[in-house]
């Protein structure tokens, strides 16, 4: 085991630092935690850490392998990536725009006294409810559908991850990357969760959240043009 133990902690500081540069799955538990509360972050960065389990199964299966060798598999890969990306992006946006249009102006217009000033402060607050399924298949399809995670796996698994390594120890290194995956997303929903920080994202919530769907329109786009570019050469 000490043989593999310097693979493991190169692999590991190397996976911590992909994890904690900001893209599409932190702007996704960003979103969620911001609109709908903290139950809904954290599942949103479970589902996350259990998208890393697709790319760990089909790099353990010797797909990998394969994708790196077929450039059009690699291709519909980043395709379908993007696309969902784009989806996700344009969703968030449309999310935005519509709350942007909500009459609050009028309710302000009526000049309230303290107490319904109070309860309506409250009830801005209060996040939508969102069903456990459905924040924690956001995160899983984020991950899961990222063909920059991907292209992590394929370079890590085929630079750092010796061919020697035991396949039960591959299984343990991807196992490690799920749970460091889910542990920082559900640290980052706890910070956007707490109730000051909350509050005052709350104030601009729909232009937070466009500005989230713009990043990750700009992420599908570069993916997009980068996959056009290569199909040009």
């Amino acid at each position: 085991m000490s043989a593999y133990a310097a693979e493991f902690f190169s692999l590991a500081i190397i996976h911590f630092l992909a994890v904690v540069a900001p893209g599409p799955d932190f702007a996704v538990t960003v979103q969620q935690s911001l609109a709908h509360g903290r139950r809904a972050g954290i599942l949103t960065a479970l589902g996350i850490g259990a998208g890393i389990s697709v790319h760990v199964l089909y790099t353990l299966l010797g797909f990998s392998a394969l994708m790196h060798s077929t450039p059009w598999l690699m291709r519909l890969a980043e395709l379908v990536g993007s696309i969902y990306l784009l989806y996700l992006g344009s969703h968030f946006i449309r999310h935005a725009l519509r709350t942007a249009r909500q009459p609050a102006a009028a309710a302000a217009a009526a000049a309230p006294s303290a107490e319904s000033s109070s309860a309506a402060a409250a009830t801005h607050r209060t996040a939508p409810v969102q069903s456990v399924r459905r924040a924690f298949w956001l995160g899983f399809l984020t991950n899961a559908t990222n063909p920059k995670a991907t292209l992590f796996f394929l370079a890590v698994f085929t630079t750092v991850v010796s061919a020697h390594t035991p396949l039960y120890l591959q299984a343990g290194y991807g196992l490690w990357m799920c749970l460091v995956n889910a542990l920082w997303f559900v640290i980052v929903s706890l910070i956007f969760t707490q109730q000051q920080i909350r509050a005052q994202f709350l104030r601009v919530g729909h232009i937070v959240e466009g500005l989230i769907g713009a990043l990750l329109l700009v992420f599908a786009l570069r993916l997009l043009w980068a996959l056009s570019q290569g199909l040009l050469a």
